[in-house]
Order: structure tokens, then C-alpha cells, then sequence
């Protein structure tokens, strides 16, 4: 099309965010917990000239799309964070603006345009990191600004009125509480599966027949749905720890942590099993002759060649389990296990959305705390092997 070069996902976020914006509500505002919320547009919450920015902000965005500008994508880079800072402020202003002293229950809601726009927003960080090719410190980097406004916003007193902060603020000691049992519960799953997948591997390593028995039975037991598996294991572990005063010390009961604990490590064993298995297996015959003929032994090319070689692969492993669990350990809550699920369901209980995202959000933030944990440690495994390499050459 006379030599302009079409940026196809671009155009079509930022459509989607102009559409978002002008019809939807940005945000809410409740007398307080019980009497439905008031919705209000960016325009009415803010003002007119809120309006005029982000829309010339968002179409400048859609026609450097079109452009032939070596910068265009560092333009738009720049637009699409400089929004996502602008966002905390438009709160903070809407909740001076509109909120009077003498309402002291009043909670702010994020509306639907808020999370739309805001999710639109960081599909497009995405996209240009993809397109720019930014190193992942350089994303973190640009990601900070962002963070920081909020978080500045935050200190200052801007935010108190949003309608989670509310619930955080009544519910500070459970939530801490959830927090670490939530984090105890992954972090005990994933280590155990680790532990157990390296003994479970090493047995398939020498036997054909051990892989026969649990490749299909790790398969059948991912396929029993998590709430399911759950509801099995409390007539079982019921029986047994009322059989056993140790186990019952140890609180170990048909509910509660115990179920949970063992239906998290059963989940989290394929992934890991699968993943440490194929990348020990797939480790070049050459390579392993090559040691072999240095001299060294079964144990030492063990632990110098093919463990380093597939630890990218086993590392992928991890990071699946680890997200994996994090996501089923909500669920857990169901069977007493406590954790952030615990906020979730209370919350869809009592039709209380907020309560449901106090929940919902830090186990969004953990999975994604921990994928970028584990990539990170992925790709510098990756550099180090490549190094290796290159210094044997």
C-alpha cells in the first residue's frame, strides 16, 4: 500500500481502547458497601480536558501504526507507558474531586473501561517489547514508571478511597495471613514434587517398565478435575489421621492443609516428571561420548554435561508447576486450606467484586512474580551454557 508498512495488533489495541474509553464507565463510586455504585465515564470523572489527552494520546498511538518513522515504535512505547501512569493520577484526581469529606464509607470502583483500557495497555507493552526486541531488564525498566507513580500515589493518601483498599484496610491481618499460607502451601508442593519427580525420573532412567506404570498414571491423575481430587482425599485422610494421634499433632485431617498439600504435589509431578525426563534423554549421544572419551565418569558426566544441558528444560518444568500451583492452591481454600482463595469465594458469596479481586490480584502478581523468576533464571542458564561452549570450542 504505497510502500506504508501496516502494523496489524497495534491499530486494532488502540481501536479497542478509544471504543473503551468513550463508552464505557471508568470508574464507580459506592456510598459505601452495600448501596450499588454510580458510574462515571473518564470524561465525568475527570473532566473534559482527561478526555481530549488520552484520546489525542491513543490516536497519535493508531497513526504512528501507518508511519514510516524509524522511531514510530519508540513513540508509541512512550505514549502507551506515559498512559498507564496517567491512570492512578485520573483516580486520585475523581476521588478529590468527587468524594466529599463527610462521606466517610465512600469507595471508588474500577469500571470496566479502567480494566479493558489498562488490560489493552499492557498487550501493547508486550507488543512492542516482542517487535523492539527490549531485553527483559529494559522491559522491567519501562514497566517501573508506571509502578512507581502509583505506588507514589499511594503514600500520598490518593488511593484511599478505592473500593480494594477498603478491603485490605478492614481485612489487613487475615489477608497477611492468606499470604503466607498461600505461599507456604505452593512453595511445600513445589519443592516436594521436585524432590519426588527427581526419584520418580530416575527409576523411569533404568527401567522401561517404570515408564509404562507413571507416565499414565501422572497423565490420569491431571485429567480428574482439582476440586474433584480434593473432595477424595477428605474421607481417606479423615480415616487415617483419626487412626493416628502423630497425625493428628500434626493437624492433619480429612480438610485443611493436608488434602490440599497432597493434591497439589500430584498435580505438580507431570509437568515436572515430563519436562526433567525428555531433556535428560535428549541430550546429544555425541556429546555424552565426547566427556565419555575426556576421561570422565558416569557420575561426573552426569552432573558436568547432561544435567547442565537440560537444566533449561527442567527449569520450564519448575516454572509451569510453580504457576500451575499457585492458580490451584485458590481452589484449596474450598476444603479449609486457607490462602488467598479464601477472599475469592467469601467475596462471590456475598456479590462483594472487590473482596473478589483482593483475592484474585496478588495470586495474578505472584504468577507472574514467578514467571519472571524462573525466565530469568532460564536465560542465564542459556548464556552460561552457551559461554561453556564457546570457551571448549
Amino acid at each position: 500500500m504505497l510502500g506504508i508498512r501496516f502494523d496489524k495488533v497495534m491499530p486494532v489495541l488502540t481501536g479497542a481502547s478509544l471504543l473503551s474509553i468513550w463508552t464505557l464507565d471508568f470508574v464507580n463510586l459506592q456510598p459505601n458497601r452495600i448501596l450499588p455504585g454510580v458510574g462515571y465515564s473518564l470524561q465525568d470523572a475527570v473532566g473534559w480536558w482527561s478526555m481530549i489527552i488520552v484520546t489525542t494520546l491513543l490516536i497519535s498511538a493508531f497513526l504512528l501504526s501507518f508511519s514510516r518513522l524509524s522511531l514510530r515504535r519508540w513513540l508509541q512505547l512512550f505514549i502507551v507507558t506515559l498512559l498507564l501512569v496517567l491512570m492512578p493520577i485520573s483516580l486520585s484526581s475523581f476521588a478529590q474531586n468527587h468524594i466529599p469529606e463527610t462521606l466517610t464509607h465512600a469507595r471508588t470502583g474500577l469500571g470496566s473501561a479502567f480494566w479493558l483500557v489498562f488490560f489493552l495497555l499492557v498487550l501493547m507493552l508486550i507488543e512492542l517489547q516482542q517487535k523492539l526486541e527490549l531485553s527483559r531488564s529494559i522491559y522491567c525498566f519501562i514497566f517501573s514508571f508506571p509502578l512507581i507513580s502509583t505506588v507514589f500515589i499511594y503514600l500520598m493518601g490518593g488511593l484511599d478511597t478505592l473500593a480494594i483498599l477498603r478491603e485490605y484496610g478492614a481485612r489487613s491481618d487475615q489477608f497477611h495471613q492468606a499470604v503466607h499460607i498461600h505461599i507456604a502451601l505452593v512453595g511445600g508442593a513445589v519443592i516436594t514434587s521436585i524432590l519426588l519427580a527427581a526419584c520418580l525420573v530416575a527409576m523411569m532412567r533404568k527401567s522401561t517398565t517404570a515408564q509404562k506404570i507413571i507416565f499414565p498414571l501422572l497423565n490420569f491423575i491431571q485429567t480428574i478435575p482439582s476440586l474433584a481430587l480434593f473432595g477424595l482425599l477428605i474421607a481417606p485422610l479423615g480415616y487415617i489421621a483419626s487412626k493416628s494421634e502423630w497425625l493428628q499433632a500434626m493437624n492433619v485431617s480429612g480438610i485443611g492443609w493436608a488434602p490440599a498439600m497432597i493434591a497439589l504435589i500430584a498435580y505438580s509431578l507431570l509437568p515436572m516428571v515430563r519436562n526433567t525426563f525428555v531433556a535428560l534423554e535428549e541430550v546429544s549421544e555425541s556429546v555424552i561420548e565426547a566427556a565419555k572419551g575426556m576421561g570422565m565418569s558416569p557420575a561426573q558426566v552426569f552432573i558436568q554435561v547432561r544435567l547442565p544441558l537440560a537444566m533449561p528444560v527442567i527449569l520450564e518444568g519448575i516454572r509451569i508447576t510453580t504457576i500451575q500451583a499457585i492458580g490451584l492452591t485458590a481452589v484449596a481454600a474450598l476444603i479449609g486450606a486457607g490462602g488467598l482463595g479464601n477472599f475469592i469465594f467469601q467475596g462471590l458469596g456475598q456479590a462483594a467484586m472487590d473482596m473478589v479481586l483482593l483475592g484474585a490480584l496478588p495470586i495474578l502478581l505472584l504468577a507472574i512474580i514467578a514467571d519472571l523468576f524462573f525466565s530469568s533464571v532460564m536465560t542465564f542458564f542459556n548464556q552460561h551454557t552457551k559461554q561453556s561452549g564457546a570457551t571448549k570450542s
